[in-house]
């Protein structure tokens, strides 16, 4: 299913925030190990919307009357506090920058964050919702599948009545939200996107005299260009692209069509893909998975290094980057030279269709301000929350013309047209649409990824265990 274009640029900001990576590790891998590690509009519009809530709940019974007066505390002025579930309050800049925004703009809001830590943050916050405490009013949602484990317990409130009565075009941001509905209902609001693109090593294609990967490659023209490049010999060799060991990284060049997902339950498509990336390791155009495994060596290390060519990897690569070469962790003369390309494609799918994994803020069913709560969401989620994400070196889910000037300056960001136009996405699909049984299923393609890369299985064995064992999950 084709999304419709979703504008993505940099920040001109950028390095305000890049020493905590932008969760690099972080949101990109909500796909392969639920965070390996993620998108509002104007105050004014809240206000507003918070009004119409209160008067339409005028005639109701005198406990509702109680609920409405808190709820809607935010919009008659009274001091409202909202918990805020989030992770690495430290290390993240935007939580701080955007709390302080918004209590900016809404004097009578206090936002009282809450540091749940990022490694087991989904589980974390699904117990604490789960128990009889709890009394978080808004909650940061991570990844797909603890989106799924928190509508699944009806934590989360269906904010359907809010967006209709706020009037927000959900068409901003580029179908994804049609990728976490449930049941014609939606909890979240995303307001922050990560999506993949294809780094590459200037300096690596002008010593070979190779020209530069462009905007527009199928998958046999960017097989060809990495053979072109690499060159084995011993001591001096140089790898013409890079898979870091997640699946996402193989697995996914599958669902860029639009019309297969990780949740189909038949995987052949995957073969292809499995067939290009071994063939290219037994050539030695990339490194071997079994050593990269051992190794533990992390993407950014085998990009700084100087010796691959290209390498497929999110956007939250672009502020480690740049950060790392500004403070010399990088030798620039090794990596300094880069450059961006949108992904490669497969014959007849539109250029620039790309994976992405969202960050997105929901209101808990058991808070006492949700109106005020949903004011929250709806300002993070829009075109003010877009802007203080774009000054902190971020990728808002929403993008218009006022942020995407933020850019402007940037500093470190390539000067190139082309690695600014790979900021530009035709078709985003989530790494990992909505699924009760997602986690199943992505353990179960985990498993037999590791076997195919390991070369333990044939390419056609794992996938008929692929198919076998998710075949079991879909049909409980």
């Amino acid at each position: 299913m084709k999304k419709k274009v979703l504008s993505v640029l940099l920040s001109a900001t950028m390095l305000t925030g890049l020493l905590a990576g932008c969760g690099s590790d972080g949101g990109a891998q909500t796909s392969e190990n639920t965070a390996d590690n993620t998108q509002t509009q104007t105050d004014a519009a809240a206000d507003t919307n918070t009004d119409a809530a209160a008067e339409t709940k005028e005639d109701e019974t005198q406990t509702d009357a109680a609920a409405t007066d808190a709820n809607a505390g935010d919009a008659a002025g009274e001091a409202v506090t909202l918990k805020w579930a989030i992770w690495d309050k430290d290390t993240t800049p935007y939580w701080n920058a955007l709390k302080e925004a918004y209590e900016a703009a809404n004097p009578n809001v206090t936002l009282e964050m809450v540091d749940l830590g990022s490694a087991d943050y989904m589980t974390v916050l699904a117990t604490e919702l789960s128990g009889s405490g709890s009394d978080f009013d808004v909650v940061t949602i991570k990844d797909v599948p603890g989106y799924a484990t928190l509508v699944s317990k009806n934590t989360l409130e269906p904010l359907d009545s809010y967006i209709s009565a706020a009037g927000i075009d959900l068409s901003q941001y580029g179908g994804v939200d049609k990728q976490v509905t449930v049941d014609g209902s939606l909890y979240e609001l995303p307001f922050r996107n990560d999506f993949w693109v294809v780094f590459y090593n200037k300096d690596i294609f002008d010593a070979a005299g190779v020209d530069y990967p462009t905007n527009d490659m199928t998958f046999e023209e960017y097989d060809a260009l990495a053979r072109q490049v690499a060159d084995p010999t011993f001591g001096s060799q140089i790898y013409g692209t890079h898979y870091h060991t997640w699946r996402s990284a193989v697995q996914l060049f599958g669902v860029l069509d639009g019309q297969h997902s990780i949740l189909d339950g038949e995987y052949d498509f995957f073969k292809p893909y499995y067939e290009m990336v071994l063939n290219q390791e037994n050539d030695q155009i990339c490194r071997n998975y079994a050593d990269l495994s051992a190794e533990g060596l992390h993407y950014s290390a085998a990009f700084s290094s100087g010796d691959v060519a290209m390498m497929n990897m999110g956007s939250w690569y672009i502020s480690t980057l740049i950060s790392s070469l500004a403070n010399g962790e990088y030798d620039s003369s090794l990596c300094g030279n880069w450059g961006l390309v949108k992904y490669p494609h497969a014959d007849g799918v539109e250029a620039g269709s790309t994976l992405g994994t969202i960050t997105g803020l929901a209101v808990t069913s058991v808070s006492a301000n949700k109106d005020a709560a949903f004011a929250f969401v709806e300002w993070v989620s829009g075109a003010e929350g877009a802007k203080v994400m774009a000054e902190t070196g971020n990728f808002p889910a929403l993008m218009n013309d006022e942020v995407a000037g933020i850019i402007a300056g940037l500093e470190g960001f390539p000067t190139d047209e082309a690695s600014k136009e790979a900021l530009s996405v035709s078709n985003l699909y989530l790494e990992v649409p909505y699924a009760e049984n997602v986690s199943q299923i992505n353990d179960i393609l985990d498993t037999y990824h590791k076997s195919i890369m390991n070369q333990e299985v044939t390419i056609d064995e794992g996938i008929a265990s692929m198919n076998e064992e998710v075949g079991k999950v879909l049909g409980q």
